[in-house]
């Protein structure tokens, strides 16, 4: 037997293993990208809603109790009736929002799981 088809052989294994290992490092580099893009989306977005949500009731606060004293003298219970509708309303619709958001799932991870169904589609013997 001639050892160079072997020795051949063998070489294009370990080519074959070295590229396997390059595209699987490529595909968790990718995958720690994304991680990390959308850690920083959520920060932000966090940040943001969290100044928002501040300022929002503040000014709600504010707008209520400056309603109620105007409505002081002949109103005032229907005004402060009317306050508390409103900010249960808005508090039930806005966690009704965040539940159907929490339950609709994240992208996250979707351009790996795209790359690796190509690379599988690549890989896959065709007839």
């Amino acid at each position: 037997m001639d050892p160079s088809p072997r020795r051949g052989l063998l070489s294009s294994l370990r080519a074959l293993a070295v590229d396997g290992v390059d595209l699987l490092k490529t595909r968790l580099e990718l995958l720690a990208t994304e991680l990390e893009e959308e850690k920083v989306r959520l920060l932000s977005l966090l940040t943001f809603a969290a100044v928002a949500l501040i300022f929002l009731a503040a000014g709600l606060v504010f707008l209520a109790v400056f309603l109620t004293v105007l409505f002081w003298e002949g109103q005032r219970l229907l005004a402060l009736g009317v306050f508390t509708t409103l900010f249960l309303t808005a508090g039930v619709a806005a966690l009704l929002a965040a539940l159907a958001r929490a339950r609709a799932g994240s992208r996250l991870f979707a351009a790996s799981l795209a790359e690796l169904a190509k690379d599988r589609a690549a890989l896959e013997p065709r007839e």
